[in-house]
């Protein structure tokens, strides 16, 4: 009777049968990668581009963000659908969910910026405050901008390191 080498398969070989192989803690990879996101000028994506599209932009920033923020980090939930139908029939649920969704996205950034190696500066209440005045779009940006700036001229898509 052959046993298997160590290492090898499942199973580790042991005199008389065999037995499972002793369970390996291994530490996450410190190093993964994802693609850089888009850098947006805040002031167009705040109130230029809206303003000339009537507000559409507005959605197509949010779902846009929120696609490449999973994009750039997979360990980031691709809620992207989600924001998107949450603006879109918000009403419904008395404008509560588009709140929940917009307060998460501040944490999503967040994350985002501890994944480039950054101290995350981005605030999920301070962005709904800032929403109420209606500038909670310049402040998201800015934060967004702070991790495509860690990168340099990285375009967007290109692949990025993420801690």
């Amino acid at each position: 009777m052959s046993y298997p080498q160590q290492g090898q398969g499942q199973q580790q070989a042991y005199q008389g049968g065999y037995s499972p192989a002793p369970a390996q803690h291994q530490a996450p990879a410190a190093v993964g990668t994802g693609l850089n996101m888009k850098r947006r000028n805040p002031v167009g994506a705040w109130l230029g581009l809206p303003i000339i599209t009537f507000g559409i932009y507005g959605l197509v920033w949010f779902f846009k963000v929120h696609d490449e923020l999973h994009q750039y980090d997979r360990r980031i939930d691709n809620a992207a659908t989600n924001a998107l139908l949450s603006m879109l029939f918000g009403g419904i649920t008395l404008g509560i969910w588009p709140l929940v969704m917009w307060v998460k996205l501040g944490g999503r950034i967040a994350q985002a910026q501890r994944a480039a190696g950054l101290q995350p500066s981005c605030s999920g209440g301070m962005g709904f405050l800032l929403g109420i005045f209606g500038f909670g779009v310049l402040y998201y940006q800015l934060q967004l901008n702070k991790v495509t700036d860690r990168y340099g001229d990285t375009p967007a898509g290109q692949q990025v390191s993420v801690v």
